[in-house]
């Protein structure tokens, strides 16, 4: 599975019980134990997580600029 760094143990490990997890700033990260100490471990994955497609209001195509507001 994934290897993370034990700061208890002070050595790299195979983490234990690895959850996949999208921190709040949208980047993936493993969060699991140390087999040996139980401590928990944490590792950041590179890039972010893909967002969810925003819907596009009805009646705009993509690429149009946007209606001009009646004066």
């Amino acid at each position: 599975m994934a290897e993370g760094y034990c700061v208890k143990c002070k050595a790299k490990k195979e983490i234990v019980n690895a959850v996949e997890e999208v921190m709040k700033n949208g980047r993936k990260a493993i969060k699991g134990k140390c087999p040996t100490c139980g401590t928990v471990m944490f590792k950041i994955l590179g890039g972010k997580a893909a967002p969810a497609a925003p819907a596009a209001p009805a009646g705009s195509a993509p690429g149009s600029p946007p209606p001009t507001p009646p004066a």
